[in-house]
């Protein structure tokens, strides 16, 4: 036997790294790769879950940040139009805060009034609604016992009663979140002035901790997802005015009692999407059924349904899909989660949370078309960040590393040695363009010019 077919079968022949592809040739691939998916889910569960438990460790802070950078996204636009035509930022900033602080009491006021003065109508034709029931449940075709109709009521009155140490323990613990609604208020309040003032400072402090080769792609990502905030809000601004005036409008005809005051509930119910529209036009279905009838109810009905079809068919498309490119079901699913999670607060947050994280990760996976661009621009204030295309036009940060101002996309590129044929141009080619980076990421060359 020749030296060529002697095998060295010994133990030191086998080498780990053989033995574990042995090792794997004999696992089917179909119970590897779901064995990789598994892992990776249960990492993804378990980052999730922690970060569940976070939120809930800390939702008084969180919740006010939250709320001050919504509505930060909301009024920069006004900030940085009153900045740009002269006014003073901190001055522009005060106006724009007592504005729409102006704006929501009044319609909170309004509400609030037109209720209270339409409430003893609204509970005599409630009082004759269920009286008529009643009357027709013994009188019609079921043949209930008027006395078992009678029980109903008196049964109920009994449970309240017994229930009385619970009811008032309720209300202990309403006082106790009102007094952490009005903290929660007052931070988000203080919060929502130094982001309008100094959003793109703030921004750039925090992205200081991230390793300088990833910086600017987080900051970009940031910037990216701001912008999509902004133009979430002005999407939503519009979606719940046209919602309001459609549902407003067919209540009005059909002379339904507190027409004004429902379509206002329901123009601040619609930002929370789908969800919101939906239970505030149920309320405005039963009032119509509760003071005019089923008619009445049933064409209220068709009109909620008709202008939810135009909103989610129409509008939230045209005006949310440049903002938001989410399925329904992930909406839903996001303001379910968000609602068993932290209330009405978290349904109001959780669209516009999954559409930041959905703009962020796509620009920091690269998939984003414009990702490049906004990575290039990456150091733009967050103050200033459109739905379109965030404004880069001035940026003066003094960074401990770098110090950029005035920037333009020409000095943003690297600095480049030209080749002699393009000495007089002053500019290179894509190709030469491309070739030099590539000679600026190869080790070799960057060892020469250590």
């Amino acid at each position: 036997m020749s030296d060529a077919d002697t095998v060295d079968r010994s133990p030191r022949a086998q080498r780990p790294a053989d033995i574990v592809t042995v090792d794997r040739e004999k696992v089917h691939p179909l119970v590897r790769a779901t064995a990789e998916w598994a892992w990776r889910l249960l990492v993804i569960a378990g980052a999730a879950y922690v970060l569940v438990l976070t939120f809930n460790q800390f939702e008084e802070v969180l919740v006010p940040v939250a709320l001050a950078i919504l509505g930060a996204a909301m009024l920069v636009p006004v900030v940085d139009a009153l900045d740009r035509a002269g006014m003073p930022r901190s001055l522009a900033v005060l106006f724009a805060i007592v504005v729409v602080l102006g704006l929501l009491t009044a319609v909170l006021t309004f509400v609030v009034q037109e209720f209270i003065r339409g409430f003893p109508q609204l509970t005599s034709e409630i009082t004759t609604t269920i009286d008529r029931s009643r009357d027709w449940l013994v009188d019609g075709p079921f043949g209930v016992d008027r006395d078992q109709v009678q029980n109903i009521g008196n049964d109920l009155t009994g449970f309240l009663q017994h229930n009385q140490a619970q009811v008032t323990s309720g209300a202990l613990a309403t006082a106790t979140t009102a007094t952490e609604i009005v903290t929660g208020a007052l931070l988000a309040f203080f919060l929502l002035i130094f982001f309008l003032y100094g959003g793109g400072h703030i921004w750039t402090f925090v992205t200081k901790v991230i390793p300088v080769d990833t910086r600017g792609r987080v900051r970009a990502a940031g910037v990216a997802g701001f912008a999509t905030l902004v133009g979430y809000v002005r999407a939503t601004v519009a979606v719940a005015f046209v919602d309001a005036l459609g549902i407003g409008v067919g209540l009005a005809i059909l002379h339904v009692p507190l027409a004004l005051p429902l379509a206002s509930l329901i123009f601040l119910g619609a930002f929370i999407p789908i969800v919101g529209a939906l239970a505030t036009g149920t309320l405005a279905v039963l009032v119509a059924l509760v003071t005019q009838g089923w008619i009445a109810a049933i064409i209220a009905l068709a009109i909620v349904v008709g202008v939810m079809q135009l909103e989610s068919h129409v509008l939230q498309p045209f005006l949310l899909g440049r903002s938001v490119r989410l399925h329904p079901v992930a909406v839903v699913l996001a303001i379910a989660a968000g609602i068993v999670s932290a209330g009405i607060i978290g349904g109001l947050l959780a669209v516009p949370l999954i559409a930041f994280a959905n703009t962020a990760v796509r620009h920091l996976s690269g998939s984003a078309p414009s990702a490049q661009r906004r990575e290039e621009r990456a150091d733009e204030p967050m103050y200033s960040a459109s739905p379109d295309e965030p404004r880069w036009d001035r940026v003066d940060h003094r960074d401990a590393e770098d110090t950029v101002h005035t920037q333009t996309v020409d000095e943003l590129r690297p600095t480049t040695t030209l080749p002699a044929e393009h000495e007089d141009s002053g500019r290179l080619t894509d190709d030469e363009y491309a070739r030099s980076d590539a000679d600026a990421d190869d080790p070799r060359r960057r060892d020469d010019d250590t």
